[in-house]
């Protein structure tokens, strides 16, 4: 079944006119364009005078369309909550990675039910949004039983999941952190790997320094899975040499970066992975977007959703503060938030609307992408493809 798309007054393709090859290119955009989406790929583009035929035709209206959202870093596999944590920093307490055991003794304590539940109602959340893939972390068990479990149910709902047992050391290792590392690096990491596509560390003062990232993601590539880090979230670190070193697809946060960890991106395939909805939530100084991409550094935009330092799943929260207070331009936002998280996942078939790729298609209210960050906090979401299918739509963009 074949739906035509047609009437788009803006559409954003992330690859160059006639390009069929796989991944995401730089920024493109069309105007008075029209897509054909077939058997869940995008089979054609290019003007809506020359729209071939289609079993279904969707009038855009002159709204704009770009691709599906990539939310290259998420932790939605926990219980509880953390607002009064938030407030508290509100009223000027930093943020301090040691809140991370507050959730853990929650997400212990909580029954696949409970979890599974409101992991699927962030899932949704994301989706109604415009976000059609996304990676989803463990980190809130920190034991085999719930590490394992935790990955488990984030597998049902999305297979970009990151096993992150070294996230923080638990309450029971403290005084003996080479245990817990023999832990994350052994047993957990054999429990873990069948369900897991990437390995995290969280590589941080009060979590976990350079030698022991370097340890975790040494004992992660041997099992097969694929590396990305924390890095530079609360100050100046290792993180980022780590995760070059490590050939990581990504090194997240980047809050704080050396020149030297600048430049390592810069000539590296490393992603630098930006989540300025922390620094909104956590106020943190945001990271230098601007210095990166003079480097020639690729960045994506991330939301980090989670329970502590970040709880939203709005990408388009993520592209309206890397505007206004990283000083990206609209198209660098959209590129980042799109075609950098699918090179942050090492995802060609995302990111962008090349023939052949993911028909994943998210249609504003709104006749340019520009609109993410010229009307921040609007509900803007007309429609959102993922893989071909509908999953959102206002009554009068039904296909016919």
């Amino acid at each position: 079944m074949s739906t035509l798309i047609t009437n788009i007054g803006e559409l954003v393709t992330n690859a160059p006119d006639g390009d069929s090859a796989p991944g995401p290119g730089p920024f493109a955009v069309q105007t008075g364009a029209a897509v054909v989406i077939d058997d869940g790929v995008v089979a054609w583009t290019g003007p809506a005078s020359q729209a071939p035929a289609a079993d279904d035709i969707v009038d855009a209206q002159e709204r704009a369309v770009l691709p599906g959202f990539v939310d290259s870093h998420a932790h939605l596999v926990f219980a509880g909550e953390r607002g009064a944590e938030f407030a508290a920093r509100m009223a000027g307490q930093p943020y301090q990675a040691g809140g991370i055991r507050t959730t853990v003794a929650a997400t212990r304590a909580a029954s696949d039910v409970t979890l599974r539940a409101n992991l699927r109602r962030l899932a949704d959340e994301l989706g109604r949004q415009g976000t059609t893939t996304f990676e989803c972390k463990s980190g809130y068990g920190l034991t085999v039983r719930d590490e394992a479990r935790s990955l488990r149910l984030a597998a049902e709902v999305t297979p970009e999941v990151t096993y992150l047992g070294a996230h923080v050391v638990p309450p029971e290792y403290a005084d003996d952190r080479d245990g817990y590392l023999d832990l994350v690096c052994g047993p957990m990491l054999e429990a873990c790997a069948p369900y897991a596509r990437w390995i995290d560390v969280f590589c941080e003062r009060d979590a976990f320094d350079g030698a022991e990232t370097a340890r975790v993601l040494a004992a992660g590539q041997a099992a097969g899975l694929l590396a990305r880090v924390h890095a530079g979230q609360l100050g100046p670190g290792p993180g980022v040499q780590v995760a070059v070193a490590a050939g990581a697809a990504s090194a997240d946060h980047c809050t704080f970066l050396t020149g030297e960890d600048v430049a390592a991106l810069a000539s590296s395939s490393t992603v630098a992975t930006l989540l300025p909805a922390v620094e909104f939530s956590c106020r943190q100084p945001y990271p230098d977007a601007r210095g990166l991409l003079a480097a020639g550094a690729t960045v994506a935009l991330a939301t980090d959703c989670n329970p502590g330092s970040c709880f939203t799943s709005s990408m388009a929260l993520c592209v309206a503060l890397a505007v206004r207070e990283m000083h990206l331009t609209t198209e660098e936002a959209v590129w980042s938030a799109t075609a950098g998280g699918a090179r942050a996942l090492r995802r060609p078939d995302v990111g962008h609307l090349g023939v052949g790729a993911r028909a994943d298609l998210l249609m504003l209210d709104a006749p340019s992408h520009a609109y993410l960050a010229y009307r921040p906090g609007v509900p803007l979401t007309a429609a959102v493809w993922r893989a071909g299918r509908l999953i959102a739509a206002r009554p009068e963009l039904l296909p016919r």
